[in-house]
This record gives C-alpha cells, sequence and structure tokens, in this order.
C-alpha cells in the first residue's frame, strides 16, 4: 500500500527571543492554526482523520503533556481524535510524517496528520535538560561536545574557511528574500491573534540586506565554550589529524532560533478518494542512520544514500534537496559528500535565513519542497536533516 501526501502547511517563522513577533502565541495556538488551515483549505471531512503525530524537542512547560493531543483537541477536529507527541531532536518534523507513512502503508492507519511545532521565544533550547548534555557519565565517555563545536569541527576536517561558510549564509538569505518577494512559499500561513488579527504575515528572520562585510563583524558563537569549556580539545583529541579547532560558526552562518509549526495530511489512496481529495505526493522511502557523536552533523549524506537504496534510486533520480542549514558546514559537506551542486539545494534559502523550528522543521522542509517541485514542473524530491547526538534523516517523495 501507497503513502500518499495531500497536503503540507506552516505558518511562518518569528523570532525564537522575547521581542520576536510570535512570543505571545502559544505552541498549542501555532500547532492549532495549521491543522485549522488544512481543514479549511482541503475542506477536510475531520472525523475520517484518525491520529495526529507532532514533533517537539522541548516537551516542558508550554509545550508539555503531549501537545499533539492538545492542539488535536483545541482545532475541533472532533473528540474521535487521538495524538502522540515526538523527539527525534531537529528530525522530529520529518520523522513524524515517516511515522505517518509507515502507519498507512502498513494498513493500520488511513488518514493521519503529521508535522511539528516549536516555540523557542517561550520554551528555551535546552529547557528540558536531558542525560546526553548534563550528565558527565554519559557526555565523556561518549566525547560529546555542543553542535556548534561539531560544526567547527565538521569545517576543520573539510577545510571550510569562515569566508566559506559566510558565504553559503549570504546566499541563503538572498534565496530567501527572493522566495518570499516572489511569493513562492504558497503553503506558509500567517499567525493570528484570539481577534483574528493578523500577528506576522511574513518569516520574521530573512535579511535581505546580509553581507560578507556585516557577518564579518560577528564573533565565533562557541569559542568561549570551545577554549574554555574544553570542548575543543575533545574534538581534537577525537579527531586528532585536527591540530587546532578553529571556531568558525557564529549566529549569522547557523540556523536562527524560531517559533513555527507544521502539518502535512498523509493517508491510502482509498481513504482519499473517498474524501474528494487529490494526492500530490507518495513517499518513496524514508532512512534514518547513526554518527560518531562528537562530529554529530554528518548524517544527512548517509541517511540520503539509505534513502536512495531503498527506493532503488541513484542521486542523479533527485530533481531537488532540501538538507537543513543546521550550520553553514552541514549542507555544505553534504554537497561534497554526495556530489550534488548547489543548484539543486534549498533553492529558496533555508535555516540560516528563516529558522529552525526544531521540531517543526522536518515537515517545513517537506512543504517548501513540494511546492517548488510542482512550480518547477518536477518529479522528485529529497528532504535530510541531521540531528543531536548523532543521527541523521532522509525522505524521498515523488510528486503524483
Amino acid at each position: 500500500m501507497e503513502a500518499y501526501i495531500y497536503d503540507a502547511i506552516r505558518t511562518v517563522r518569528g523570532k525564537g527571543n522575547k521581542k520576536g513577533a510570535l512570543v505571545g502565541i502559544t505552541p498549542v495556538e501555532l500547532a492549532t492554526q495549521v491543522l485549522v488551515a488544512l481543514r479549511e483549505r482541503n475542506n477536510l471531512d475531520t472525523s475520517q482523520v484518525e491520529d495526529v503525530i507532532l514533533g517537539c524537542v522541548g516537551q516542558v512547560m508550554d509545550q508539555a503533556a503531549n501537545i499533539a493531543k492538545s492542539a488535536a483537541q483545541h482545532s475541533n477536529y472532533g473528540d474521535h481524535l487521538c495524538g502522540v507527541t515526538l523527539n527525534r531532536f531537529c528530525g522530529s518534523g520529518l520523522e513524524s510524517m515517516n511515522q505517518a507513512a509507515a502507519y498507512v502503508k502498513s494498513g493500520f492507519r488511513t488518514m493521519m496528520v503529521a508535522g511539528g511545532v516549536e516555540s523557542m521565544s517561550r520554551v528555551k533550547m535546552g529547557s528540558d535538560g536531558g542525560g546526553m548534555f548534563m550528565d558527565p557519565a554519559l557526555a565523556i565517555p561518549g566525547n560529546i561536545v555542543p553542535q556548534g563545536i561539531s560544526a567547527d569541527l565538521i569545517a576543520a576536517l573539510e577545510g571550510y574557511s569562515r569566508d566559506d561558510l559566510d558565504a553559503f549564509a549570504v546566499e541563503s538569505q538572498k534565496r530567501a528574500a527572493q522566495a518570499q518577494e516572489d511569493g513562492r512559499f504558497t503553503s506558509r500561513i500567517p499567525v493570528k491573534d484570539v481577534n483574528g488579527i493578523t500577528v506576522l504575515g511574513h518569516d520574521e528572520n530573512i535579511r535581505p540586506t546580509t553581507s560578507m562585510e556585516g557577518l564579518a563583524t560577528l564573533n565565533p558563537s562557541f569559542a568561549m565554550m570551545g577554549e574554555m569549556g574544553g570542548f575543543n580539545a575533545v574534538a581534537v583529541d577525537k579527531y586528532p589529524q585536527v591540530e587546532t579547532l578553529e571556531n568558525v560558526h557564529h549566529a549569522g552562518n547557523s540556523s536562527a532560533i524560531v517559533d513555527g509549526a507544521a502539518v502535512a495530511l498523509i493517508g491510502s489512496k482509498e481513504a482519499g478518494e473517498a474524501m474528494g481529495l487529490k494526492p500530490r505526493f507518495k513517499v518513496c522511502a524514508a532512512a534514518v542512520i547513526g554518527t560518531d557523536p562528537t562530529i554529530m552533523l554528518v548524517g544527512p549524506a548517509p541517511a540520503s544514500r539509505k534513502a536512495l537504496k531503498q527506493a532503488g534510486m541513484e542521486k542523479g533520480d533527485i530533481d531537488l534537496f532540501e538538507v537543513n542549514e543546521a550550520f553553514a558546514a552541514v549542507p555544505m559537506r553534504f554537497m561534497d559528500d554526495l556530489g550534488v551542486p548547489h543548484d539543486k539545494i534549498n533553492v529558496n534559502g533555508g535555516a540560516i535565513a528563516m529558522g529552525h523550528p526544531l521540531g517543526a522543521t522536518g515537515c517545513m522542509l517537506a512543504g517548501t519542497l513540494m511546492d517548488e517541485l510542482e512550480r518547477q514542473d518536477k518529479n522528485t524530491g529529497l528532504i535530510t536533516l541531521c540531528i543531536g547526538g548523532g543521527m541523521g534523516i532522509a525522505t524521498i517523495i515523488e510528486r503524483v
């Protein structure tokens, strides 16, 4: 049985701090607004939707107590609608889609909603604590370092200079600004307040005037923890071919911290036909893979190879790629590792420009890719993200 994606919708992304436009919007409300938009855009008979899976990384405070079920209840889809919240760190939004597709392909479900939500202005990154990053008994034997140090390690091993990383960041901003100006984000909705008044109608973090000169003034984000915290030494000890680790990532060439939510409608052919829905894409393959937790962020390429093998495809069969820009070194290494040109990757910019709302990003990338494949009249796409702790995830979709 095939699993089809009938639609995907995301909110605009607001800066994830106390000055961000969406700080007054709860994460339950963010998730509810995309659920409502999905229903309205597709004239959806919600009695036929069986379950909601949402990715969310910081499952505490406003995002605690199974936010998927909370949003399902708040959306007025009906009391029958179940909800489950998962956490595969940065891959959570795509993992939710993959799990929904697996349920449909198995025949256990016929129509589901999957996606993710993260309000990083209200629930700060790391608020949930956790053994991997907080317990020395885990971190020390595993040589686990902060993600920024891992990104700097990739840059050192691959020979990426700070100028190389900054040039990639400038291009991300340029592409995102052009896409926003051209109206390419057709599955993006504004976020409104309780009175129905638009609070934010665009991706707040895009900075069209970003330049190499401006980025050159920014201080490295991970230099203090790298040197004073000893994490640079841990990385060099694990990878001695790097004699000295230079900290080259900063706020301008790393993913922005933002708020946002996204959902996709995934179901069987029969269920869609019964509801009068037309599928847009089918899920061809989905893969995850583990990597060394010190370098941590190199999972996209091996996960993509695994998904390609599963689908019986080669990289040349993929028309467009969405690779999460957690740090500039991540997509740059993916391009070098897999041998994919930049003009096929993140053609509308990425998380460096628009931001990375942890639990939602994977689903956002899928929706962006679907819209762009249709706009360019192309057929196949691959979404992939690096994941904290040393993992990678990839999903291949094909236009119907």
